[in-house]
């Protein structure tokens, strides 16, 4: 199933009508719309059919799945962040039907990521005003820089009013928190910062994904595909985050019930906690401060 070619034919067969719900245009001509090429080609025949599969006859969904209006989700990638904290959720937006994805930093640049990753990304004053989503990811010492940034702040809050969802993932929610967007929500992070949360005024929650209101947190790095395919119930519809788990064959069995700090024990929970000491240090230095400068 490749749908990121579909995305560039999208927006031709919503206005031909082959993909529209009928009450959201005036009625296409039915024979200009069986003979136009679009309509014969054999991956809108495909996706055609797949939209309406899932919309179950829903006009509604069929809108929600394959909107007429391209969705707009900017994911803020910074130098150090952690990779994978990005990469899930932007390998399971970008099987969105008719959704533009902004890798967002300072300037038009190659952002490298960690782990020997770069990114492309689109400058902050080129991201639209109105988006989806918004998406901070997590990382250490490149997290505690963003939290201390007051260009990245500044261009969250400038988006946060206008955006259908805030979210991030692991301890980008501590960079929310420091631009002020987690005051009075419920919100998760990666474990080793989770008490931190409560510093900016959000209510720390033990889950892998914690949803309040338009806030969408999830947990450490893995929890990313969680909240990724939660987010895409809300934003496509249950069936179509199904269809997708089911397309990345999302069904983990870990060979270790380590992934929580219960589950790994105190030999290893307590080897991690001491490895991470200075780098806690460094997050509650970086809470001081923002909480200091938003009063």
């Amino acid at each position: 199933m490749n749908r990121r070619d579909f995305h560039k034919q999208l927006a031709a067969g919503m206005a031909l009508g082959t993909l529209a719900p009928a009450a959201a245009h005036a009625a296409p001509d039915h024979a200009a719309v069986m003979a136009s090429p679009l309509a014969q080609d054999p991956m809108m025949q495909v996706m055609t059919r797949f939209v309406d599969d899932l919309a179950q006859g829903d006009p509604k969904m069929k809108e929600a799945i394959a909107p007429s209006k391209p969705r707009q989700i900017a994911m803020v990638a910074y130098p150090g962040m952690f990779p994978l904290d990005l990469l899930g959720p932007l390998t399971v937006f970008s099987d969105l039907l008719n959704t533009q994805v902004h890798l967002a930093w300072k300037t038009k640049q190659q952002v490298p990521a960690g782990r020997g990753v770069t990114l492309t990304t689109t400058a902050f004053a080129d991201v639209p005003r109105d988006l989806d989503v918004l998406f901070l990811p997590g990382g250490t010492v490149g997290t505690v820089a963003a939290m201390r940034d007051q260009e990245v702040l500044g261009f969250l809050r400038s988006r946060a009013a206008s955006t259908r969802y805030i979210t991030s993932v692991c301890t980008g929610s501590l960079i929310l928190g420091a631009a002020g967007l987690l005051q009075g929500y419920k919100a998760t992070s990666h474990w080793l910062t989770h008490e931190l949360l409560s510093q900016f005024g959000a209510s720390p929650v033990k889950a892998r994904v914690v949803e309040d209101r338009n806030r969408i947190t999830g947990a450490g790095v893995t929890a990313g595909l969680d909240f990724a395919l939660l987010l895409t119930a809300r934003l496509a519809g249950e069936n179509y985050a199904k269809a997708e788990q089911l397309n990345i064959e999302y069904d983990p069995d870990p060979p270790f019930k380590a992934g929580s700090v219960k589950g790994a024990g105190p030999v290893v929970s307590g080897a991690l906690g001491r490895m991470y000491a200075p780098s806690l240090e460094a997050f509650k230095a970086a809470t001081a401060e923002a909480r200091a400068k938003l009063g």
